[in-house]
């Protein structure tokens, strides 16, 4: 029996990815190089330092530049357009209806805790979930199963008593790795990736019906 759901954060509850992928594209731009979404893809839905961005664009342009000024223009960049965006569709009506069943939520993100808490504060989300564990409370973070082991764990459910919603093909192997059921929601930069590992794929949240998903799977399972 399904008894809580785990989610992901950047890209799932809040489109921070197309900002990020759109604001290191313009600072290529600026210096004549290109950032290609299969060069990009590498570092989503995992560690940050699975792609070093600024070594790209020294590699295509042949020459140094000034790394600590330009993670800085990219980082203005990309917060001005995060702050811009709205809870990504149906994240709010699946949360209610999760609450209102007795599910447990949790939050299983590979970001670190400062960045997801202090947005989920923002939006007024964080009170939804009774778990959240990040990229700083584990060793490994996706595609490994480190953080969805974690937070099974922090809600006392075993793998098969939980779902996993996850935007992106790191995402989804690591909740796939530790058991879960997993659907995939692929947001602008994702959805133009490989999600075929996910059990399920839905264009958005708001396309979600949690009641019938849960009939699904207790069916099958019984």
């Amino acid at each position: 029996m399904i008894r809580g759901l785990i989610f992901d954060f950047d890209g799932l509850i809040l489109d921070t990815e197309l900002p990020e992928f759109d604001a290191w594209q313009s600072v290529y731009a600026d210096h004549g190089g290109a950032l290609s979404l299969d060069a990009w893809a590498i570092c989503i839905g995992t560690a940050p330092d699975a792609f070093d961005p600024i070594a790209d664009l020294e590699k295509q342009i042949g020459r140094s530049l000034d790394r600590a000024a330009l993670r800085r223009q990219h980082k203005a960049r990309s917060l001005s357009m995060i702050h811009a965006q709205p809870i990504l569709p149906g994240v709010i009506d699946v949360l209610t209806d999760a609450k209102a069943r007795g599910l447990k939520l949790g939050v299983a993100s590979t970001s670190k805790r400062a960045w997801v808490a202090g947005h989920l504060d923002r939006l007024g989300l964080i009170g939804y979930f009774d778990c959240i564990r990040c990229g700083d409370d584990v060793e490994n973070v996706k595609p490994a199963p480190d953080l969805y082991l974690a937070a099974l764990d922090c809600l006392n459910l075993a793998p098969d008593e939980a779902i996993a919603f996850e935007d992106s093909p790191n995402g989804v192997l690591a909740a796939t790795r530790a058991g879960l059921y997993c659907v995939a929601v692929p947001n602008p930069v994702t959805r133009r990736l490989s999600l075929d590992h996910a059990h399920r794929q839905i264009a958005s949240l708001a396309d979600l019906s949690l009641g019938r998903l849960l009939a699904e799977l207790d069916n099958h399972r019984d």
